[in-house]
């Protein structure tokens, strides 16, 4: 091999050589730097986003944590509606719990997922203008409190309905989610109302209601998505929308006494951004209001898969956040 000949072939190794480990490098840097992104919140999974697997009987409400786990979460908010069906096997709601909520409990530890909220549903009006109605409501969430208490979850996320009034829901609602929160701040638990339709979908008005309260563990559950506040033939739920109050300027009102938030999602385009609302001047308004709690994940899309709508909605959240930065 003549001189002149060795030396360029050696010129081709060297530059080749240093390419490739460029590459490699490159290559490598790229997934670290992914993992070693941490936004400001932590994420949980709603039940509710795996409704229609619950209710179909696909999936046993009695294994959310280990499905939760296996999606990669390490926070979970139960759905009290999803365990109608398991409860009505027992005698009382009361014989129902103490048999479910130990094996939720021991289900949570074994996969390693943190129980974050319950959200309640289907006990009674807490705004009800009906003074024993309103108890009997009030008596009826306490033994969720418990539940709550129990798995170690800081918090359980209620609905506020009454009247048409206004001011006549304004004082039941005072009155019926201020006696829960006196009953919540005995079990160290804190008493979340989300916007849910009707006046609680109302931001400055419900955020009137917890001003009145004053109490720490009583605070609202933004959700990105429930801001209608009127639907066709006065329904509550199902019917289109005919009034909705601000999305922004809801999630901006509300955050300051925010104990819990949930990222509600529909759909999504090609670029994986949710179709009816801007996630990145979402988050900047909650990371501007200084939280850093879980953000539950909140699918309610019919064009995706459950699993696929979740998937979907943590990668936007993650996404949205590093914009932030």
């Amino acid at each position: 091999m003549t001189t002149k000949l060795y030396t360029a072939l050696l010129i081709i190794f060297i530059l080749t050589g240093c390419k490739n480990e460029k590459k490699e490098e490159n290559q490598a840097e790229s997934p670290t730097e992914t993992a070693q992104f941490e936004p400001f919140f932590d994420i949980s999974l709603a039940q509710w986003s795996l409704h229609r697997a619950f209710q179909n009987g696909n999936l046993s409400p009695m294994d959310f944590a280990q499905k939760a786990n296996e999606m990669g979460f390490n926070g979970i908010e139960y759905v009290s509606q999803l365990y109608r069906p398991e409860m009505e096997k027992y005698e009382s709601a009361e014989i129902a719990l103490d048999s479910i909520l130990p094996k939720l409990k021991a289900s949570s530890k074994q996969y390693g997922v943190q129980n974050v909220l319950i959200m309640i549903d289907g006990e009674g009006n807490l705004a009800s203008a009906d003074e024993e109605e309103r108890n009997t409501a009030v008596e009826n969430h306490k033994k969720w409190v418990d539940a709550a208490a129990y798995l170690g979850c800081h918090a359980i996320r209620v609905n506020l309905i009454g009247p048409k009034d206004k001011e006549n829901f304004k004082q039941s609602a005072i009155a019926g989610l201020g006696k829960l929160a006196e009953y919540g701040a005995s079990k160290n638990i804190e008493v979340t109302v989300e916007n849910h339709g009707g006046y609680s979908s109302d931001a400055a008005f419900l955020m009137e209601i917890i001003n009145a309260i004053n109490k720490p563990n009583c605070g609202t559950l933004p959700d990105f998505g429930n801001f209608c506040m009127e639907r066709e033939n006065g329904e509550m739920w199902g019917a289109d929308c005919i009034k909705e109050y601000p999305r922004y300027q809801g999630i901006e009102e509300l955050m300051p006494k925010a104990l819990a938030v949930s990222a509600k999602t529909y759909n999504f385009n090609e670029e994986g951004q949710e179709t009816s609302m801007d996630y990145s001047k979402i988050l900047k308004i909650v990371k501007d209001a200084g939280y850093t709690g879980f953000i539950g994940i909140e699918y309610e899309g019919e064009d995706l898969s459950e699993e696929e709508g979740i998937k979907l909605t943590k990668e936007l959240l993650i996404k949205s956040a590093q914009n932030l930065n």
